[in-house]
């Protein structure tokens, strides 16, 4: 995870079952956006009607409507032919607004291409984006970056701090005042009322300033 971003893991342990449905998902927080990313799979032989039940459920648990989610991972549906089961598959989806941006193969076997491999994103929120297939040569699945152009992320806010200027007028102005309020004798005899008068003058000649601390945040996302 990249240094600096805020995050939370979501547990997901009761939600999976192996081959049916299995799932992890994190919460990262840049600034006032929450976004919200889940990685499932669903092996071929998984049950098909359990895998569309746990999804519900967590969608259910999961989802406000100040949230934007990204849902990812090897679900063994193929995106590139009608099916019912990616006709079930979106309409669950379509409850969150969510779509799907994977458009080309991610699984060649002999003859066969298929996209069985996917992102969902909310396009209304996350609509400026790229996405390409990288073929690895590590696995039978291609990997599918996807690069999130305009995330509609609400500008930082503006950070201040206090600043005193003290050069050598500023520092001239304060003794000065100083000289002119007090003698030797009366500091010793009236503490008090000296330091009093002298933090008086000190506020008065360094007076606190307010400027912009322009610190630019480091955001990344894979």
């Amino acid at each position: 995870m990249q240094e600096g971003l805020r995050y939370v893991k979501i547990d997901m342990e009761n939600h999976c079952k192996d081959k049916d449905f299995e799932v992890c998902a994190i919460k990262i927080y840049l600034d006032t956006k929450c976004t919200c990313i889940i990685a499932i799979y669903r092996a071929p032989t998984g049950n098909f009607e359990l895998f569309i039940s746990k999804l519900d459920t967590i969608l259910r648990k999961l989802y406000t409507a100040t949230t934007e989610y990204l849902i990812c991972g090897d679900i063994n549906i193929n995106y590139l032919v009608a099916n019912d089961r990616k006709v079930q598959l979106e309409a669950l989806l379509k409850t969150c607004n969510l779509t799907s941006v994977v458009n080309f193969p991610t699984h060649t076997h002999k003859l066969s291409a298929m996209a069985i491999d996917n992102i969902f994103i909310d396009i209304s929120k996350m609509g400026n984006y790229s996405i390409c297939p990288i073929i690895n040569g590590l696995s039978d699945h291609d990997a599918q970056p996807i690069t999130l152009h305009s995330f509609n992320q609400r500008p930082p806010p503006k950070k201040y701090m206090l600043i005193r200027k003290i050069n050598e007028h500023t520092i001239n102005d304060f003794l000065n005042k100083l000289s002119c309020e007090f003698s030797t004798d009366h500091v010793d005899k009236m503490y008090n009322s000296f330091l009093d008068s002298y933090l008086k003058f000190f506020y008065s000649s360094f007076s606190p300033k307010r400027i912009h601390v322009n610190k630019k945040p480091t955001i990344g996302l894979l």
